[in-house]
């Protein structure tokens, strides 16, 4: 890409009001151009392959219980080149460094202003890692918290990811954690999903084993 031609973007949103929206803001900014859409991750994958962006503009939480992280691993396994860029309503340190983790160079929240949003594309296009200024403040945090978290099981863990995990190997299926944490079930289906793939757990009954084995939701047990 030279200086003189747009920034190509695709924007993955299962919300359909929204994607119209921010495509239709996108198109307003100079310097940027849209390429594509998607609402699931495969189909996602499917065309920012096809249209090879620059940028991705990734929602977390998508449909047919899809999650934006797997779709950003994804993306990034097959085109490391291809920046991510996150625009979500989720701004939770666990979302948050879950992205990170999976190759997302950049993370706003959906209240971003369009110029926010603009200034984020163009940095990420650049190669650079850009946070919104809220979400740094929580990146700041969330880091102090771990080095005080240090010699509990599982550390490649989120504190959100635990208390997920404490609840699954309590035998709660996704709809009760999803009342007792006031998350949606999709969010959950895809917490349950990272924490497996980070553990190695074949399936949910491997993953209450491995979990109640460290000494995680037990206690509700005796």
């Amino acid at each position: 890409m030279t200086a003189s031609e747009p920034i190509r973007v695709v924007v993955v949103d299962d919300h359909p009001l929204f994607r119209i929206g921010i495509i239709s803001l996108l198109e307003t900014l100079e310097g940027v151009e849209v390429v594509g859409s998607a609402e699931t991750a495969d189909e996602a994958v499917e065309v920012v392959l096809a249209a090879s962006p620059a940028v991705v503009l990734m929602d977390l939480d998508l449909a047919a219980g899809s999650s934006g992280i797997d779709a950003t691993r994804r993306i990034n396994r097959e085109r490391p080149d291809i920046g991510v860029l996150v625009l979500t309503m989720l701004g939770d340190d666990e979302s948050l460094f879950a992205a990170v983790r999976s190759g997302a160079r950049g993370y706003l929240l959906k209240t971003a202003a369009p110029g926010e949003v603009q200034r984020a594309i163009h940095a990420v296009a650049a190669g650079d890692m850009l946070l919104g200024a809220d979400v740094a403040r929580r990146a700041v945090s969330y880091l102090t918290d771990a080095k005080r978290s240090g010699g509990s099981p599982f550390p490649e863990l989120t504190e959100r990811e635990r208390e997920v995990l404490d609840l699954v190997a309590r035998g709660q299926d996704n709809p009760t954690i999803a009342r007792t944490l006031v998350l949606t079930n999709k969010t959950v289906r895809n917490y349950v999903y990272g924490i497996a793939s980070k553990l190695g757990a074949t399936d949910r009954s491997a993953l209450i084993v491995m979990a109640r084995e460290a000494g995680i939701g037990v206690d509700s047990l005796t």
